[in-house]
């Protein structure tokens, strides 16, 4: 039990990763599955910066001061690096997801998956038979 509340940042994102997961599964409509998708894409930054943190407060930016080459003074760049791409790719996704969500609700006057796929349904069984 103490070793869960040493990683707390672990746990909290595990925690916000599942709500996602729920929202995401157990929803219909498609903005809070969007939502679901954005709480689980910053519960893995999260988890990410949490493993990139070198605790003991003594590490630096990585620009080389005082002469100081050796790596144990300095913190990694990497997993901020990789944050802040996931980030700005999560941004993109999701804006391009709420664009699809808008035109999909013009069209159907809905934001339901299961009624816009009853619809699409329909629609593809009208030219069927006016095809025939």
């Amino acid at each position: 039990m103490g070793n869960l509340f040493a990683n707390y940042y672990d746990v909290a994102a595990i925690i916000i990763f599942g709500i996602g997961v729920c929202l995401l599964l157990l929803n219909q409509n498609m903005i809070k599955k969007l939502l679901g998708f954005d709480l689980m894409d910053a519960a893995t930054f999260i988890f990410l910066t949490s493993k990139g943190f070198i605790g003991g407060g003594n590490r630096f930016a990585p620009i080389i001061e005082n002469g100081i080459t050796s790596f144990s003074y300095y913190s990694s760049p990497i997993p901020t690096g990789l944050v802040l791409t996931g980030i700005v790719v999560g941004v993109s996704g999701t804006a391009f997801a709420l664009a699809l969500i808008y035109r999909l609700y013009r069209e159907y006057h809905t934001l339901n998956l299961d009624e816009i796929m009853k619809r699409i349904k329909i629609e593809e069984r009208g030219m069927k038979i006016d095809a025939d």
